[in-house]
């Protein structure tokens, strides 16, 4: 299987920059950067089996398509949709955070 080019969002991209600064400030550069690997490690493996990702959070937002996949040692969950010839990442969120209200947001979708 071919892989998908991977397009994250603008609100992704800050929701991406919003959690290295935290870590940045919280843990130091060796945790924010292991949390920009994990990220590409995630990116990586929806860009080949996209249909992999857990469509749980679809069916509670009534968002057919939308999927969820989980970073490694990081509580956070790349949403996104497949499309033909691309991955649309719409958020990239804190697992413990109220994932339908941030999903909901303005810029979220």
């Amino acid at each position: 299987m071919k892989a998908k080019a991977v397009i994250p969002r603008e609100q992704a991209n800050r929701d991406v920059d919003e959690a290295v600064a935290y870590y940045l400030n919280e843990a130091g550069e060796a945790v924010a950067l292991g949390f920009a690997d994990a990220l590409e490690k995630a990116y990586t493996h929806i860009a080949r089996p996209p249909a992999t990702g857990s469509p749980r959070h679809a069916h509670q937002l009534d968002l057919p398509g939308l999927r969820a996949w989980p970073l490694k040692r990081y509580p956070h969950l790349v949403f996104y949709v497949e499309y033909s010839d691309h991955i649309d990442v719409w958020r990239v969120l804190h697992g413990q955070r109220d994932i339908p209200a941030r999903m909901q947001e303005p810029d979220g979708m």
